[in-house]
């Protein structure tokens, strides 16, 4: 296959749009769009700092439960991205150490489960 595939955009269901919203915009995530589009339908778009892909909250825009949502994202520095979401009063794990990566795991107010990977590039790392 030759097409380059690029992740846009992830539905994360949440109960409260604007709760969620004020978490993702604490933790970093920029507010690309907050559109009432009619009533029963209200588009959220996040983006994580130095992502190109987003995510959308709000309501309407999945059938998918609360609290059922995983994510898994890359970092440079887990202990740095750890530290960065304390100092914003998130509950986050502390930084598990696999072989192949770095991780820090922590939830979003509706338990949407996210995991940030620092990835060891070392070769045999």
């Amino acid at each position: 296959m030759t097409a380059t595939w690029k992740i846009e955009l992830i539905p994360v269901p949440v109960t409260d749009v604007d709760r969620a919203k004020d978490f993702y915009e604490r933790i970093g995530f920029h507010t690309d769009l907050d559109r009432q589009v009619r009533e029963g339908l209200r588009f959220v778009q996040l983006t994580p700092p130095g992502s190109a892909c987003s995510i959308a909250i709000g309501e309407g825009i999945t059938e998918k439960t609360p609290g059922t949502q995983e994510i898994q994202v890359v970092v440079a520095d887990a202990y740095a991205a750890r530290k960065e979401l304390v100092a914003v009063e998130v509950s986050a794990s502390e930084v598990e150490v696999r072989p192949w990566g770095n991780f820090v795991h922590f939830t979003d107010p509706d338990g949407n489960r996210w995991s940030l990977q620092a990835v060891d590039r070392r070769p045999n790392g």
